[in-house]
């Protein structure tokens, strides 16, 4: 298998992967209908970096502890569970008080200081502390590597095409989202698409708790 053949074959899986509704095409779609644009394009960016780092990470064997060791797969499954409860609950609240940056605050969000950096930081620390999307990657990447090639370099490749699928995605869902968001004048219809993303979210962690143990 060539280099090109390799990277042909992935995309064809990532891509299909990308198309797949979850977690964080609800977090991004969410930010472009109740957050500001650049706050929407911070977290598809941080997202991006997430999986990038788990794809290099997978390529070289390091997150290959997360299969080797059951001690640490349960204890990045539980942070990561923790985080999405956390997150979760955190915006299903904040739609009922109808605080500043949430969905009960209207169609029109004012852009805080700092706001498109707590986006980057949302998309990151999701994709980061899903193990999911290591296991993914521990799965996929190996099997995609030419004969011959550095793991390292072929492993930036393969999470790089993996990473321009999913802002060719997130971009369709931030544009889309702009233009639905506009529509959405109602704080009652914003506050509803926080409450359901919260919604996703704890389910989401109360799934990795309960996939722990079974490993």
């Amino acid at each position: 298998m060539t280099i090109l053949d390799a990277v042909l074959a992935f995309a064809v899986v990532a891509g299909l992967l990308t198309l797949v509704p979850g977690l964080d095409t609800a977090l991004v779609l969410r930010s472009a209908l109740t957050r500001t644009r650049p706050y929407a394009w911070a977290t598809a960016l941080g997202v991006a970096a997430g999986a990038m780092v788990w794809g290099v990470a997978a390529a070289v064997g390091i997150s290959a502890l997360l299969t080797a060791s059951e001690l640490a797969y349960r204890v990045l499954t539980t942070a990561g569970a923790a985080y999405m409860l956390w997150l979760g609950i955190s915006m299903i609240r904040a739609s009922f008080r109808g605080g500043p940056g949430t969905g009960a605050t209207g169609a029109t969000t004012p852009e805080v200081p700092g706001s498109a950096w707590r986006g980057w930081l949302v998309g990151a620390g999701t994709n980061l502390l899903n193990p999911k999307v290591g296991v993914f990657y521990i799965a996929t990447i190996p099997q995609f590597l030419p004969p011959d090639t550095s793991p390292l370099l072929m492993g930036a490749v393969l999470a790089g095409v993996h990473c321009a699928l999913t802002m060719t995605w997130f971009a369709a869902l931030i544009l889309g989202g702009g233009w639905a968001r506009r529509w959405l004048s109602d704080p009652r219809a914003l506050a509803v698409v926080d409450r359901v993303t919260g919604a996703v979210l704890v389910a989401f962690g109360g799934k990795l708790l309960l996939d722990a143990p079974s490993r």
